[in-house]
């Protein structure tokens, strides 16, 4: 095989690998959409890039620090990332949708504590069940979030 057939075999098989990723999923992409967490503190936008889904803080209940400066991921371990501010901040990423509202092998960041965790997601109509965990699902905590109707 000539080095110009591996190659554009090559390429089409990256080309095909892009064009499954960029399928759409309908029933993957019901999770789509403006959450409030279960402690009613924010609001996550939940979207799909690729074949995968994740969300960001895009509203605070309390959005500003007592001084009235905007709050920062002040706990982030990452030295640098601690001066962006909690609003616009991704903390879903990597979401697979596996079918029946099921959402695995994804990561929650809770700027919080400044943790990232291991995550699942199980879609029940308009409510979201939330499973942050460190090793497996078992040692964990679910927050129900509910569909912020738009």
């Amino acid at each position: 095989m000539s080095k110009q057939s591996i190659l554009f075999a090559a390429f089409l098989f990256c080309l095909g690998g892009l064009l499954h990723a960029q399928k759409a999923d309908p029933e993957g992409d019901k999770v789509i959409g403006l959450w409030l967490t279960g402690s009613k503190k924010a609001h996550i936008q939940i979207t799909r890039y690729g074949d995968k889904y994740g969300g960001k803080i895009v509203w605070l209940r309390d959005p500003n620090e007592a001084s009235g400066k905007p709050k920062l991921d002040s706990k982030n371990p990452d030295e640098k990332s601690r001066k962006a501010t909690m609003l616009g901040l991704n903390n879903l990423l990597g979401f697979k949708h596996y079918g029946k509202g099921k959402y695995e092998d994804g990561t929650i960041y809770d700027p919080e504590n400044g943790k990232t965790y291991s995550c699942n997601m199980t879609l029940e109509g308009d409510v979201l069940k939330v499973r942050g965990y460190i090793g497996i699902s078992l040692i964990g905590r679910t927050e129900v979030w509910t569909r912020v109707k738009q």
